[in-house]
């Protein structure tokens, strides 16, 4: 079968300067896909969401091999499969996840497919699970240029050749633009709270940092029925747009007794405190608003060299605890349709995560605002 064309904002330089609406670090390029391989499945991509993830790798606070399809964050449809693919049909709607699990490495077989090895590392090379790349540009001279797929999905594009893997068959009664949030921000969000911590009834949740991944957290710390709910953030807008989701309670980041104000709301600390914000000053906040024996969560990821002095005594005396949380310690296959159903009956409301949608076209200045903090999750839609 001959190559597929398809539209994608590809990334060729990081550390652009702002605004990205005037140097464009995103170029939108036209490329050829390689017809999906064994293992593999052509998606068209109807939705895909703008991450804070997508936003360290333009401005360098986490390298990957250039040059890059970016996006990760992703809906679409089934348009082809590859060999071997007998679980998924055409036409059926699917979700983009992007941690691939093979099924068969330690971590894998310990019901950890969030760890998976050979996934990390296919990641980390800018390839498929399934090895090698699919993404190339012809040049005027015949040559080939072969571009990295970003976390396997390369999602800001109308149509990405992906591992089985990397899907998630979603519930078609759902718009494209919400089915797109579950691939990222809900896994991880709600999952640090569900699977991660196991939260129970009545303990009580700090969310520290309110993009789309910390709401999530707030949203799935209410379904938990936890109790007292506290978010802290610097943006009054998001302080606002979180109460609106339930009986949250707020704190401003920058009061000079933020961690004193969340120590009273909580009687003496969080049971659990999510440090959603990717910074080293916000998970030193989100520590000591923990309590004696309680438990500080990350999923925020700073700069590969960022480093985090912990006082040891405290951690040993007051037996606390110290967790990492990747992509919500998710079984994707298991825990998508759990949240899509949540979400359906009313209980996960998703949606209010959404600022707003945009062509592909805009996606730089979608990047300028996500970077100024006036939205939690802009959407590409096509």
């Amino acid at each position: 079968m001959s190559a597929i064309t398809t539209r994608a904002a590809v990334l060729r330089v990081m550390g652009a300067a702002r605004p990205y609406a005037d140097s464009r670090p995103l170029r939108i390029e036209t490329v050829t896909l390689d017809p999906p391989g064994p293992g593999e499945v052509l998606v068209t991509i109807k939705a895909a969401g703008l991450c804070h993830s997508d936003l360290s790798v333009i401005n360098g606070d986490r390298p990957r091999p250039l040059p890059m399809a970016l996006g990760h964050e992703a809906a679409g449809v089934v348009e082809q499969l590859g060999e071997d693919v007998t679980d998924l049909a055409v036409g059926d709607h699917v979700a983009m996840v992007f941690m691939p699990s093979c099924g068969h490495c330690n971590p894998c077989a310990e019901g950890r497919p969030a760890l998976c090895e050979p996934g990390a590392a296919a990641n980390g090379r800018g390839e498929l699970l399934t090895g090698g790349k699919r993404i190339h540009i012809p040049d005027e001279t015949g040559d080939t240029e072969t571009l990295n797929h970003h976390l396997g999905c390369s999602a800001f594009a109308e149509r990405a050749v992906v591992s089985r893997r990397s899907l998630v068959r979603i519930d078609p009664a759902l718009s494209f633009a919400e089915a797109a949030l579950f691939g990222c921000a809900v896994l991880t969000g709600v999952g640090a709270v569900v699977n991660t911590a196991g939260i129970k009834a009545g303990q009580s949740a700090v969310v520290v940092g309110l993009g789309g991944v910390g709401l999530a957290s707030v949203l799935g710390a209410l379904a938990s029925g936890a109790s007292p709910v506290v978010a802290v953030d610097l943006s009054e807008d998001k302080l606002a747009l979180a109460r609106t989701l339930g009986p949250v309670q707020t704190v401003n980041a920058s009061a000079p007794d933020a961690v004193e104000q969340v120590r009273a709301l909580t009687n003496g600390g969080g049971d659990f405190v999510f440090e959603m914000a990717g910074a080293v000053r916000a998970l030193e906040t989100a520590w000591k608003m923990t309590r004696r024996g309680g438990t500080t969560i990350t999923a925020g990821l700073p700069p590969p060299d960022a480093a985090l002095p912990v006082n040891v005594v405290s951690l040993v005396g007051e037996e606390r605890t110290l967790k990492g949380s990747y992509i919500g310690t998710c079984v994707p296959s298991r825990d998508i349709p759990r949240y899509v159903a949540l979400y359906r009956q009313g209980r996960l409301p998703v949606d209010r995560l959404m600022s707003g949608t945009i062509s592909l076209d805009d996606i730089n200045a979608g990047f300028d605002r996500l970077h100024a903090g006036e939205v939690v999750r802009l959407v590409v839609t096509f």
